[in-house]
């Protein structure tokens, strides 16, 4: 293992990348200049949460969601189609040797969190209370 190398988590720059990567992927949805037709109306409720770089900055992941959770995998099918639109936006804006390729996931961070919302406020009640 290399010296100052950390396995437990992404290192700074992958951190700061994928920053920039969320700044230009959000811009880009808010433009809105695409040929897909589900993009075109449905853009504006898309959320990307995060972007993941792998370590040799050659891949990224998003994580993205829908406003109010409809029409997820039909947009998910529509931010991958288009995926070639947001890497060269992020090869304009971002100085990097390589521009990352990008994959669109679904973030279930939300989903999670209402699922340990609804655990903690289930506990029972202390007798102390």
């Amino acid at each position: 293992m290399k010296q100052g190398q950390n396995t437990l988590g992404p290192s700074q720059r992958q951190l700061r990348v994928g920053e920039q990567l969320l700044h230009v992927i959000m811009e880009t949805l808010g433009r809105g200049h695409f040929h897909d037709a589900f993009l075109l109306e449905h853009a504006g409720l898309v959320s990307v949460s995060e972007v993941r770089v792998s370590p040799d900055m050659k891949h990224a992941t998003a994580y993205a969601t829908m406003i109010g959770g409809q029409n997820l995998e039909e947009a998910l099918k529509a931010l991958n189609a288009n995926a070639d639109i947001f890497q060269k936006e992020i090869g304009r804006q971002v100085r990097m040797k390589f521009t990352p390729r990008l994959k669109f996931v679904e973030d279930t961070l939300y989903d999670s969190a209402a699922k340990i919302d609804a655990l903690l406020h289930n506990l029972p009640k202390s007798a102390e209370e």
